[in-house]
Formats: structure tokens, C-alpha cells, sequence
């Protein structure tokens, strides 16, 4: 009878350090994972604060190009070589800016693996 109770204890103890020895794996899993997304939604918004200052200086780039060809007395300023690739150029760091802010939101939307199959082990229950 004794050697029934040592043995059920041991079962016990055994259960319990495999549980906590899995929630420290859980634990350390989500931190990493936490650590990871910061780093990377860091990285992208370094980058979106570059692509902002170039569309800043991209759009006094222009305003001095128009500025100088009005004084000049250029007819249309907006047909000019200049005006139309700066303009462009403009368009494509706006729109590189965008593709940026929309990483950003995908990378903070992401859960951990461990998260994602404890939502569906709830929801199959």
C-alpha cells in the first residue's frame, strides 16, 4: 500500500514539473516571439521614417523646381521633364510608404504558434 502511494507521488511530481517545464517553454516561446516582432515592427517603421523625410525633400525638391521655372517664366510648369520624374518619384515613395504601413499592421497582427493551436484546440472543442 505504501509502495502504491510512493508510486502515485511520483506520478504526480512528474506531471507536475513536465507541466511547469511546459509552461516555462510557452513562456520563454512568447517572449522570444514578442522580442521578434518588436524588432522587426522597429526595422520597418526606421525605414518608414526614411521614406518620409525623402517624400519631405522630394516635395521642397519640387516646390524649388516650380518655383525656379515660374521665375523663368516657363508656360506649363506641371509638363516639364523635371516636374513630371520628380512627381513620379514622389508617387513611388508614397506608395512604397504604404506597402510599409501595411507590413507594419501584418507584423502586429501575427500570434505566436503556441497561441494560434491553443485557439484551435478551443474552438474544436
Amino acid at each position: 500500500m505504501k509502495e502504491n502511494e510512493e508510486h502515485k507521488e511520483g506520478e504526480e511530481s512528474k506531471g507536475t514539473t513536465e507541466k511547469l517545464w511546459s509552461a516555462t517553454r510557452k513562456t520563454f516561446h512568447n517572449a522570444t516571439f514578442r522580442a521578434n516582432q518588436y524588432k522587426r515592427v522597429v526595422q520597418k517603421k526606421i525605414d518608414l521614417a526614411s521614406l518620409h523625410k525623402k517624400i519631405s525633400n522630394t516635395h521642397c525638391d519640387l516646390g524649388k523646381l516650380i518655383d525656379d521655372s515660374r521665375d523663368s517664366g516657363a508656360a506649363d510648369l506641371l509638363a516639364a521633364e523635371d516636374v513630371s520624374a520628380l512627381l513620379q518619384k514622389l508617387d513611388s515613395l508614397k506608395q512604397a510608404a504604404a506597402i510599409l504601413e501595411e507590413e507594419i499592421e501584418a507584423i502586429k497582427a501575427e500570434i505566436p504558434l503556441a497561441e494560434e493551436q491553443e485557439k484551435e484546440s478551443s474552438q474544436g472543442e
